[in-house]
């Protein structure tokens, strides 16, 4: 029997409204990986289209969680962090990785700080800075397209766009220091959406699409990357993993459009696993 797989998900937590680490706390469990969470704040809600919420900032806490787990030297195949809220956080994150990467194990980061063409509110310009030297660390990044022109900076252009322009983009991300990349909300027309994928390595840049499915619905972002990372370290190749984790997101946005679900309250992924685990020739 092969050895579990054991990952750090270095996420937020919010109480209603799936997203972050009560997304990719089960994904990643059903998938058979031992999943450890380090919360970065506690939320009762997330924070798209819900106002009055509760914010907890547990930055304090994180230096002494990674002492503790390092004084335990508890090995981890993967490490992957999601939204950081501060210049700290993201320094902190940044010694984590010094503190646990080895030359076998996976750091993931997905630079959560934009869409649309524009910052999340509540960041600046100098975060964006920040966020590229993090992502400097990692070995697999997945931006999306706002998020990717902010790391190399280049202007925001709307789509849809061209297969060169992808791959240029692509490769530019891949220079920062990441010798794999996962770009998300790539389109070439208006009615398919879905990941492209560059391997330094190979040289291979991989468009995975599929059909648009209307509306925008929050927390997808984690469901993608969650199912991702399951995939990666169930030996799947990065386009193969970045295929499954775009069927499974599309299915749990599907599951949410056809119920007319209120799109803030997050997507139906739970109903979703059995055919993900399926993919993952788990089940």
């Amino acid at each position: 029997m092969n050895k579990q797989k054991r990952i750090a998900a270095i996420h937020d937590i919010s109480g209603f409204g799936k997203c972050s680490l009560t997304v990719a706390l089960p994904i990643l469990s059903a998938a058979g990986i031992e999943t450890s969470v380090i919360p970065t704040a506690v939320l009762s809600t997330h924070t798209g289209g819900f106002t009055g919420f509760t914010y907890r900032d547990l930055t304090e806490d994180l230096r002494p969680f990674i002492k503790h787990w390092k004084s335990l030297n508890i090995p981890f195949d993967a490490l992957y962090s999601g939204f950081l809220g501060s210049f700290e956080q993201i320094e902190i994150l940044g010694t984590l990785f010094d503190e646990f990467k080895t030359p076998e194990n996976l750091i993931l980061i997905d630079p959560v700080m934009a869409d649309n063409g524009e910052l999340y509110k509540i960041f600046t310009p100098d975060f964006a800075r920040a966020m590229k030297e993090l992502c400097r660390k990692a070995d697999l990044i997945i931006p999306n397209i706002t998020e990717a022109c902010l790391l190399v900076d280049e202007p925001y252009v709307n789509g849809p766009y061209t297969e060169d322009y992808i791959r240029n983009l692509l490769k530019k991300l891949s220079d920062i220091g990441p010798g794999k990349i996962v770009l998300t909300g790539v389109f070439t027309d208006d009615s398919r959406l879905g990941a492209a994928t560059y391997d330094r390595t190979t040289d291979e840049v991989a468009f995975l699409l599929t059909d648009r499915i209307p509306g925008y619905y929050h927390g997808t972002g984690d469901v993608f990357g969650s199912a991702l990372l399951a995939a990666l370290l169930n030996g799947f190749t990065l386009p193969d993993a970045t295929r499954i984790a775009v069927n499974f997101t599309v299915a749990s946005i599907r599951r949410s459009f056809e119920a007319r679900t209120d799109v803030r309250f997050g997507v139906n992924f739970e109903q979703s696993i059995p055919g993900f685990l399926k993919e993952l020739n788990l089940i």
